[in-house]
């Protein structure tokens, strides 16, 4: 498991009980076709351009808000990927390897998948280079947001385990 120390001027956090396996809530994040079931706050649809699920791997997903023009969402990279267990990726990097300059903020994105008697323990960790940074992604609706698609998420998995 990872260092969750948390810096409050820096991050974003969230954690959640999922009732399903860490190995359901990995799938989730790491099949093309189940990660465009959650990934955007619905009524938007997601269309997953590259799932690299390697250090290094691209990371590029598109929105629509009706299944007709896709425009940019994600490009980023994976840094870290810990099988079954955790995800770190960044928009600060392009898929391309390039230096971005990501709109409408950079962060550093990390995803704990734990055990618990539950299911899975889930915790997001956004990370900003700077507090205005993260002062301006929570400003943005970062809880909504990630919020929403993290119960997106657990109502996709729970049902599948509970089919």
């Amino acid at each position: 498991m990872t260092d969750m120390t948390i810096d409050p001027d820096h991050d974003l956090s969230l954690q959640r009980v999922i009732r399903a396996s860490p190995s359901d809530v990995w799938r989730a994040w790491t099949e093309p076709a189940r990660l465009e079931k959650w990934w955007i706050p619905a009524p938007m649809v997601t269309r997953v351009d590259r799932l690299d699920v390697t250090p290094g791997g691209g990371f590029v997903t598109r929105m629509s808000e009706n299944g007709g023009e896709f425009v940019p969402h994600t490009d980023s990279v994976f840094l870290v990927v810990e099988d079954g267990r955790r995800l770190v990726f960044t928009n600060a990097v392009t898929s391309a390897w390039r230096p971005a300059d990501p709109e409408p903020v950079a962060m550093t994105a990390e995803i704990i998948l734990g055990d618990h008697p539950e299911g899975t323990d889930y915790r997001v960790v956004v990370r900003h280079g700077t507090p205005a940074a993260r002062a301006h992604h929570q400003e943005l609706g970062f809880f909504d947001g990630w919020g929403s698609v993290t119960a997106a998420l657990a109502e996709l998995v729970e049902k599948e385990a509970s089919a």
